[in-house]
């Protein structure tokens, strides 16, 4: 139960946060207000914002019931600082938010949106993150393949919070790949979109 639980928080939030936001512009291709949004001065960035905020918060509460729950309900022990909690979970709900709005920008339908944003959040957090099989036990290959997965630094961060009662400090090294992690994505995210109707 120690070993599941942190993890299952961040897969809840892969799947929700890369969800909703694989959505927001899939949806106006669909419903036929592209052409509004396009004609507005708004920049991208400006955009990507507007839509990924609302998400970010929702997102911020999820997370809470999913950390309140685990310790509350499943006895999970947390040793570690909330805050600690909180920095990592932001950075981690950007990473699956931006990956949503670049799903959502590429693919112009809310089914296939939808699909693809399920394919690549939920297999990857449960099968490379270190959440279902420890990583250590993994051959080789695939190990090298885990570091392209953002879950595996938020999974590692969950667990030695939660379990150990690491800092910030001690874990500087997956936070800051996930920092990292997050500064591409947003980047991704914000160019992904195009003020044309091609």
């Amino acid at each position: 139960r120690h070993f599941i639980i942190p993890g299952v928080v961040a897969l809840v939030m892969a799947l929700v946060g890369a969800q909703l936001t694989s959505l927001t512009i899939a949806r106006e291709w669909e419903r036929g207000t592209m052409e509004l949004l396009v004609s507005t001065p708004v920049t991208p960035m400006e955009l990507m914002l507007g839509k990924l905020c609302p998400y970010f918060a929702i997102g911020l509460i999820d997370a809470a019931f999913c950390l309140t729950l685990a310790v509350a309900w499943f006895g999970v022990p947390l040793r570690g600082d909330l805050s600690t909690l909180l920095l990592t979970t932001s950075l981690y709900l950007l990473v699956v938010l931006c990956l949503g709005y670049f799903v959502s920008v590429s693919i112009r339908s809310q089914v296939g949106a939808s699909q693809v944003a399920l394919l690549v959040t939920m297999l990857p957090t449960s099968l490379l993150s270190g959440f279902s099989f420890p990583i250590e036990q993994m051959p080789e290959f695939v190990q090298r393949i885990t570091y392209l997965v953002s879950a595996r630094y938020y999974v590692t961060i969950l667990k030695s919070v939660f379990l150990k009662g690491s800092t910030l400090a001690e874990l500087w090294l997956p936070v800051a790949c996930l920092a990292a992690y997050a500064l591409v994505m947003v980047l991704l995210a914000a160019r992904a979109f195009r003020k044309t109707l091609d």
